[in-house]
């Protein structure tokens, strides 16, 4: 099934002459010739940004979610790529309008004029895996109702079933593969893909977060209006403002651009580390910004599909990590990848501090706008390669975030320095886990289950005393028992070492009367003697 899909996506690349986006001058000899057939098909009408978008859109929400992604990267693509693939976030062709209506209505098991005042047929935008009408409940509060388009789960499914392919096609061709967990990262994208076309999960994310923020001033999530929301409906207050792509915008409103990636970072790190709850789709067509007060501007977070956690192991190795990168600690990053398991123990600490400070060294102190996270990152997988490191599927997420953040942050303000503004948040975060302040909280946090455990610690001390005189009694047992065992081992080792002789001397007992030694008494009193010892040894003896 998956070779069918290959081919296909293969013809259609082919068909839309995408091989215009590749700089030939970059290609080897062998390429070149591969690529020769591709000229005798017809160039498309269209630009080469153009017939790339338009091929992410006819493969379907997985290439979509992919071109979505690649939007925010204008340090990888020239500018009209990139500006082309941000069509993506929310320009896909919607599906139609009365498919829209008959979902809702049977979904929510009413009619439309029932549950609504007002409902507006023309999409408000469409995305990838769903798309959006604005609406009027009776009550008077306007709403968004967000719908998953249908059969979008068997296209997902045939798209997943292709990359699982390639996933084992790529462990069976590339021994480094093992290392990158390919399957393991596939199952995981499935989880969370899925996972967005359950809006009930989504809605249940968005209430969680927008608790985590209330009132904070800093970040806004739209109320949900959970009785009106199913797995493939859902309904939420509808909010205005301006998406973080639209930076000409904010520019001529006078918004305070520096505060507003400042605070998008402060955000990010609170809900990795302190929420341990974090958005993790943030590309521009998930993320509105609020402008009402220009120079204290706030974002607003939609599409809470994709939420991300890690471990309090993770995330401690982490913080520790970014800690001794902000401070070029190179040695206790070297080091912390050993502890915690991410590089083969045997590997040589020092050796590997010297290759990750080559890696890093360059990109400190320099604004964001100078510092290309992609080469960083292709820096780091041929670290990787050489050192057997293991890719860690806990954090792909977390990755994929981060450079969704750093997209974003270089449209905003290309003069952010994330290292100036992240390193202070991670030492008051360490301190507060990790010192006195962090006791303090943990006992804190601890203390009333401490409280009502302590009418119980009487009881809880009797139980264990008897346990100890229960073990105590059961070593002895045990140390009677092995006793005896021993015993019994030694008995048949010496049994078996004495029937050993027996049988020797048997044979000794047959063999000397035929030696040709003469038959003196004292031959048939050594060959009767020998005998009698061979059979005692071997059956008499208890």
């Amino acid at each position: 099934m998956y070779l069918l899909r290959l081919i296909s996506i293969l013809v259609l690349l082919a068909r839309r002459r995408l091989d215009r986006l590749i700089p030939r001058q970059n290609l080897s000899a062998w390429a070149r010739i591969c690529l020769l057939p591709l000229r005798a098909i017809p160039t498309p009408q269209e630009t080469p940004a153009e017939s790339l978008r338009q091929s992410f859109e006819e493969l379907g929400p997985i290439f979509v979610k992919l071109g979505q992604i690649l939007s925010t990267r204008r340090d990888l693509f020239a500018p009209e790529v990139a500006d082309e693939l941000r069509k993506l976030q929310d320009q896909v062709p919607p599906f139609d309008t009365g498919t829209a209506r008959d979902i809702v209505e049977s979904s929510l098991e009413q009619s439309i004029e029932t549950l609504f005042a007002r409902f507006d047929d023309h999409p408000l935008a469409a995305a990838s895996l769903a798309q959006v009408h604005t609406a009027q409940l009776h009550s008077g509060e306007e709403v968004i109702v967000k719908i998953i388009r249908p059969g979008i789960q068997n296209e997902i499914r045939r798209d997943l079933d292709l990359m699982y392919g390639l996933a084992r096609l790529m462990l069976r061709i590339w021994p480094d593969a093992r290392r990158l967990h390919p399957v393991e990262v596939v199952s995981d994208y499935e989880r969370t893909v899925l996972d967005e076309c359950d809006l009930t999960l989504e809605a249940a994310n968005t209430m969680q977060l927008r608790s985590n923020w209330l009132n904070s001033g800093k970040l806004y999530v739209p109320e949900v209006f959970y009785d009106y929301c199913r797995p493939n409906v859902m309904v939420m207050e509808r909010i205005h403002g301006i998406t973080a792509a639209d930076v000409d915008i904010m520019r001529a409103k006078g918004v305070n651009m520096k505060r507003l990636a400042h605070l998008g970072v402060e955000i990010f790190f609170t809900q990795v580390f302190k929420d341990n709850f974090f958005h993790a789709d943030m590309h521009p067509g998930n993320v509105f910004i609020d402008i009402t007060e220009p120079d204290n501007p706030t974002y607003i977070a939609l599409d809470c599909a994709i939420i991300g956690s890690l471990t309090d192991q993770d995330k401690t190795y982490l913080a520790k990590n970014l800690l001794s990168f902000f401070r070029r600690n190179y040695h206790e990053v070297a080091r912390l990848h050993v502890e915690s398991g991410w590089v083969p123990p045997h590997t040589d600490v020092r050796e590997f501090e010297s290759v990750i400070r080559a890696v890093c060294e360059p990109v400190f102190q320099k604004p964001i706008s100078e510092i290309s996270f992609g080469r960083v990152l292709l820096s780091l997988f041929q670290t990787a390669r050489r050192f057997d490191m293991e890719v860690q599927p806990q954090l792909v997420l977390l990755q994929k975030t981060l450079l969704n953040i750093e997209g974003m942050g270089r449209q905003l303000y290309p003069e952010l320095d994330l290292w100036e503004t992240a390193a202070p948040f991670m030492e008051d975060w360490m301190r507060d886990r990790m010192g006195i302040r962090g006791l303090v909280n943990e006992i804190s946090k601890h203390a009333p289950h401490w409280l009502n455990q302590l009418p119980e610690l009487p009881q809880l001390a009797l139980d264990t005393f008897n346990e100890f005189q229960q073990l105590s009694h059961n070593n002895r047992e045990q140390t009677r028992v092995l006793t005896a065992l021993r015993a019994e081992l030694e008995s048949q080792a010496r049994s078996r070492r004495l029937t050993r002789l027996g049988g020797i001397a048997l044979i000794g007992a047959i063999l000397f009367p035929l030696s040709g030694i003469a038959a003196s008494p004292e031959a048939l009193i050594g060959s009767s003697l020998l005998g009698s010892l061979g059979i005692y040894w071997m059956f008499i003896r208890p």
